[in-house]
């Protein structure tokens, strides 16, 4: 047998140009929420639309992808090619931007969440392409890896997306005025939607495949794997589904009611919860930093100091950040002790996607937990440090959620896009616990997202070993 197969990068990096754009986008519309308000005259909860008509194009998305499989008798990405759909995806998303010019010249709020709604529904498709893409650009083995890695670079968006669209859009703080007009919004967006064009020729003549091979799982002989003509007939897939739910649920209603609690419970100002705030995004960079160490295809040594060093140099870009922003570093720390349990479980599950999903899962139970039964700076920590224990949770599920269906893989991958909206709904049952209890006591929401999370970890090899899929033989250790 040859050596195994490394990341082709010459493919990938073209590739994590969307991921990047995912965050950016994505994190950016916290600048859009109170911009907004303002210019509308947005009650808090009608602010609060422009998140919601951007994550639920995602479901939709998917759903019309579904449909024009349906019409067309055989899946939309196998139809395009998966380089044409990443292309198409872009398009959709700069049309998006388009709808800016209108709902600026009309100062119409219902135009400008169509324009958002449009580039969700662009990033969509994109997702359903590229998350399985990045896991097929390379050994099968470091797949979960190369979306961790793709994942990081998403990361890096949230962290200075908000940044560069605060800046276009207010330039210097002191420039933050009364007078801001809804017509500063027009600019930073057009340029996004000529980047999208931009990027979507790029990926049009770049060296990614337009059907790239398939994993080619380690089968047990005696194991008949028949093949199934829907995705949905596959049990990892059913439940991974749920997992992913789950996930985006306890990663988006944990920060979304961090701020709530500081200023509820601890009394603390706005002003002082936005560094909170930002180093629970900047955990979710600093984790998939480290988690990545394996897809660059170096020997163990090199690949083990990687993981060591990688976390680190993404938390030096989140204390740079905040350095810019003004903001007292000396909190911050200390924070490098939860980074250094986070390397040293990552190391203990040697890149096995179930064994990262249940360990991580375990951890983000106890951090909860902590959090939930202290008060004061432990408990924000405590909360914070999920972040980290999320980072690698979606590829880890996602590549055991994918994992031996075949040519069902984009299929597959188009029903776990349709759970982000799980984000949404935990985090408004989140809030209406803490209004009927206490936003301290809310927190057992994320405890039962993480408790079905510990399950599927557990339940996946083995259902995946009835279909002839043994994942113990999985190893992500490069150069080996």
């Amino acid at each position: 047998m040859s050596q195994t197969q490394k990341t082709n990068w010459g493919q990938f990096i073209p590739l994590v140009t969307v991921f990047f754009f995912w965050g950016f986008v994505a994190a950016s519309n916290d600048i859009l929420i109170p911009v907004f308000k303002k210019a509308f005259d947005l009650s808090q909860g009608e602010s609060q639309l422009v998140s919601l008509a951007f994550y639920i194009a995602y479901t939709v998305g998917s759903i019309i992808y579904m449909i024009v499989s349906v019409i067309m008798g055989k899946d939309l990405v196998n139809k395009l090619g998966y380089k044409n759909s990443l292309s198409l995806g872009l398009l959709v998303s700069a049309l998006g931007t388009l709808l800016f010019i209108p709902a600026v010249n009309l100062e119409s709020f219902p135009l400008m969440l169509s324009g958002l709604f449009t580039v969700g529904l662009g990033f969509s498709l994109q997702q359903t392409v590229a998350n399985p893409l990045a896991i097929a650009l390379g050994d099968p083995k470091t797949g979960s890896q190369r979306l961790t890695l793709a994942g990081g670079i998403n990361n890096f968006g949230t962290t200075i997306g908000p940044l560069i669209v605060a800046y276009a859009i207010f330039g210097n703080a002191e420039n933050a005025s009364s007078t801001l007009s809804i017509e500063s919004v027009k600019i930073p967006y057009l340029c996004l939607g000529l980047a999208f064009l931009l990027v979507a020729i790029f990926l049009k003549f770049s060296a990614l495949p337009s059907h790239p091979k398939q994993e080619e799982d380690t089968i047990d002989d005696s194991v008949v794997i028949k093949d199934r003509s829907s995705a949905l007939k596959y049990p990892q897939l059913i439940l991974g589904m749920i997992a992913i739910f789950l996930y985006v649920g306890v990663e988006v209603s944990t920060a979304s009611n961090l701020p709530d609690y500081m200023e509820k419970e601890l009394g603390f100002s706005i002003s002082q919860v936005a560094p909170y705030v930002s180093l629970y995004w900047a955990s979710m960079m600093i984790g998939r930093w480290g988690g990545a160490a394996e897809a660059f295809g170096l020997d163990k040594t090199k690949t083990l100091i990687l993981k060591f060093v990688a976390p680190f140099l993404a938390f030096g870009v989140f204390l740079f950040v905040n350095n810019l922003a003004g903001h007292d570093l000396k909190p911050f720390y200390f924070y490098a002790v939860f980074i250094l349990l986070l390397i040293i479980a990552d190391i203990s599950t040697k890149g096995n996607p179930a064994r990262m999903v249940l360990t991580f899962s375990i951890l983000g139970i106890i951090a909860l937990l902590i959090g939930m039964n202290t008060s004061g700076i432990v408990s924000v920590y405590a909360i914070t440090s999920v972040g980290l224990f999320c980072s690698t949770l979606w590829p880890s599920i996602f590549a055991l959620a994918i994992k031996g269906l075949g040519k069902n893989t984009s299929q597959g991958s188009s029903f776990l896009i349709m759970m982000i909206m799980g984000g949404g709904v935990m985090s408004f049952l989140q809030g209406l616990l803490a209004d009927a209890t206490s936003i301290h006591l809310s927190y057992i929401v994320g405890v039962f997202c993480f408790s079905y999370l510990a399950f599927y970890a557990i339940i996946s090899p083995i259902i995946l070993k009835n279909q002839g899929i043994d994942l113990s033989e999985v190893k992500s250790e490069g150069g080996h």
